[in-house]
């Protein structure tokens, strides 16, 4: 796997070991059909992702409101100053996404959707053969964008969900709740995991 830019400097919490797992199962069934990602942030998983449909030929679906999740505003443990507007008061991360875009030469290949996960998914129509949940963390944004996307997959796409935490002493357990959630379903098996990366294969 070769990157067009060095992934260490685009803002992010993607662990590269995560990134590339990322890449190589969405090269996996990039012949089904496009990508989906919820959650860009400043676009650290979607170069991962954006690598692998260049590739493949197909396109990735970035959905991301660009006004940063809980844990990003004010005053919150991930906040980053530098992303913050002062004229607006509020957290912009796409000025920073399209600048990955365009250093990354993937303004061809990424379709941003500057909208929250349930207005994006309100109309939506188009099969996916790969679906990443890296979204808000509380519990109703993570049930949102699983609700909102995991249906749209086709048999055999893969649903990965990041930061899953098995202790709720680390971290939220949004995640990890529909990651078990998708489990339960019977519409999922198990792929792998891995660090906080889980991966499940559409029935």
């Amino acid at each position: 796997m070769k990157l067009s830019v060095d992934v260490e400097t685009i803002k992010g919490f993607l662990d590269p070991v995560e990134g590339r797992a990322l890449y190589e199962h969405c090269l996996s069934v990039g012949s089904l059909g496009p990508t989906l990602e919820v959650g860009s942030y400043c676009g650290k998983s979607t170069l991962y992702l954006g690598e692998a449909c260049r590739r493949t030929g197909n396109s990735l679906f970035a959905v991301d409101h660009h006004r940063g999740s809980e844990e990003h505003q004010p005053g919150e443990e991930y906040h980053d100053p530098d992303l913050f507007d002062e004229n607006a008061g509020l957290m912009d991360t796409f000025r920073e996404f399209r600048r990955t875009l365009r250093q990354a030469k993937l303004e061809e290949i990424v379709v941003p959707i500057v909208a929250s996960s349930s207005l994006a998914a309100r109309h939506w129509h188009t099969s996916l053969a790969m679906v990443f949940i890296d979204g808000g963390h509380s519990h109703e944004a993570a049930i949102t964008d699983y609700r909102s996307w995991a249906g749209h997959l086709v048999p055999g796409g893969v649903l990965a969900i990041h930061d899953i935490f098995t202790d709720p002493t680390e971290a939220g357990q949004a995640p990890f709740e529909i990651f078990t959630l998708a489990v339960a379903s019977g519409l999922f098996r198990k792929l792998e995991i891995v660090k906080t990366l889980g991966l499940l294969q559409r029935l």
